[in-house]
């Protein structure tokens, strides 16, 4: 297995995310420890300290099945929270290195295709992240190893794990490795296309020069702690006759990053129309509803 960390000895302690400390509980047991070596493997890193990725890995609803008075928060949440932020550090550098040619807004639009939930979720099922998860029973029976939001919130959890346990170095490997290698010169490339981009503005030509009527934004949720919110938008479009019409909805950490990702899946949607020869929003309103995308208040944990 070819491993990211480096050669020399890496002596920094481990700084304490939990109230428990990942260091001193290092002995895990067999299967558990059999298990994480497989996924170790995957991701061409071998944990110092396996706790921290068997904590990376452990859902908010394990510790709320499990709560204790000496160990009542030991779940992902906090890693999630570092992911977040070394994730956004890491593409963002990695972005403006090897694509200087593009602009700030070109820059912004390619970091929110690699942070995206979407995206995150695809990663984690490429590596099978949702088999070393550690559910509560609960979520267990209700399929929460597929469920896209736990996934997604894994990978930043497992980023920041292999951040604390080898250092920046080691964390900028693996996202290039896991999150950038398959898919970046795709994104980029679609971008030089112009097929990544100001979705809300390619949305508004877009219905402008069919006569479509005028696109609207609408916030129907906000869920999630206060560092982690999550937004539920909807699209929709108004006719000149006022009558409106929803197109999509989609979900985001950020309420513009939720605007975007609607606006991509309704002009997605109404190319696919257009493309099929289906009748319009003036003709056959119902027909361009997305019944997969209806908006609703699902939490991200």
């Amino acid at each position: 297995m070819t491993n990211l960390r480096p050669a020399s000895s890496h002596s920094r302690a481990v700084p304490s995310v939990q109230p428990r400390d990942p260091e001193n509980q290092t002995v895990l047991p067999a299967g558990r420890a059999a298990l994480l070596d497989r996924l170790q493997q995957s991701l061409h890193y071998q944990f110092r300290h396996p706790a921290l990725l068997d904590l990376a890995l452990t859902h908010s609803s394990v510790a709320y099945e499990e709560q204790t008075e000496q160990d009542p928060k030991a779940d992902n949440e906090q890693l999630e929270f570092l992911g977040d932020a070394v994730l956004g550090l890491v593409v963002t550098e990695h972005l403006f290195r090897v694509y200087p040619e593009f602009s700030e807004g070109a820059w912004t639009r390619l970091r929110a295709q690699f942070v995206s939930r979407p995206h995150l979720a695809r990663v984690a099922q490429a590596v099978g992240l949702g088999e070393f998860l550690r559910l509560g029973k609960g979520e267990e029976k209700s399929g929460g190893r597929k469920k896209p939001a736990i996934l997604a919130n894994a990978v930043e959890a497992v980023i920041a794990s292999a951040y604390l346990d080898g250092g920046m170095e080691i964390a900028v490997r693996l996202v290039r490795r896991w999150l950038l290698d398959e898919t970046l010169e795709a994104v980029v490339e679609a971008a030089r296309a112009g097929e990544v981009g100001d979705y809300k503005s390619m949305l508004q030509e877009y219905s402008q020069a069919h006569g479509l009527g005028q696109p609207s934004y609408q916030l129907t949720a906000e869920t999630g702690p206060d560092h982690r919110k999550s937004f539920a938008v909807e699209v929709k479009l108004l006719q000149p006759s006022g009558t409106e019409n929803t197109l999509a909805s989609a979900t985001g950490t950020r309420k513009k990053h939720a605007e975007q990702e609607a606006a991509r899946l309704a002009l997605q949607h109404l190319r696919s129309l257009t493309a099929a020869g289906q009748l319009l929003l003036t003709e056959e309103p119902a027909s361009v509803k997305v019944a997969s995308e209806k908006p609703h208040a699902r939490k991200r944990k």
